[in-house]
């Protein structure tokens, strides 16, 4: 199976790859799971995230954005202590105010999900690229949404981590084109729950 160049020869980069990236996330905790996880990435590889996402899982409540929230300073000093996790200071404290954003955004709006698809109008944005060198770092809709959670108060959530999160959760379709993973990606495009055809 031909892959995007960047997750070959790993086997937990190869799993996440065929599975899950790209694949269009709607559910409001799995969009909560890949903030905290994508915050925690900011200034490190992926793989190194991935490797502990089970220990952040536990250390995290399951991703549940209303426990996080409530999360006290003792439950700050459990985690900055916990070595299954990037124990930095200013990630673990985003984690917690950006759920607390997260809460307010579901309020606002309904649920995260219709917030932040509404910036790509439901549907995923089908790129197609034939090298993964030409994939962008950032673009203008990933410029917008960022500034637009930075105004909720958001933190680690800049336009760069903004469009690693569109890509991991399907909001854009970046596997190169003769990647088998596109065309299944392709086809799940229509399934956004917030979109009356």
């Amino acid at each position: 199976m031909k892959r995007c160049d960047w997750c070959h020869g790993n086997s937990l980069y190869e799993e996440y790859h065929d599975k899950e990236w790209g694949v269009p996330v709607y559910d409001d905790q799995k969009l909560f799971e890949f903030i905290i996880l994508e915050g925690a990435q900011a200034g490190l590889s992926w793989l190194t995230i991935l490797k502990r996402r089970e220990n952040y899982r536990s250390a995290f409540a399951g991703f549940d954005p209303e426990k996080v929230a409530s999360f006290t300073e003792r439950d700050q000093e459990r985690l900055r202590s916990d070595e299954g996790i990037i124990r930095n200071r200013l990630k673990i404290s985003s984690a917690i105010s950006n759920a607390r954003c997260f809460l307010e955004i579901c309020e606002e709006h309904g649920s995260f999900s219709q917030y932040i698809w509404k910036f790509v109008d439901g549907r995923p944005l089908q790129n197609r690229f034939s090298r993964m060198s030409d994939l962008p770092a950032s673009t203008p809709i990933s410029d917008t949404i960022s500034k637009e959670m930075k105004r909720y108060g958001f933190k680690f959530f800049g336009t760069t981590i903004c469009y690693a999160h569109m890509q991991a959760t399907g909001m854009v379709n970046d596997h190169i084109v003769d990647c088998p993973r596109h065309r299944a990606c392709a086809k799940l495009a229509g399934k956004n729950p917030w979109v009356n055809d």
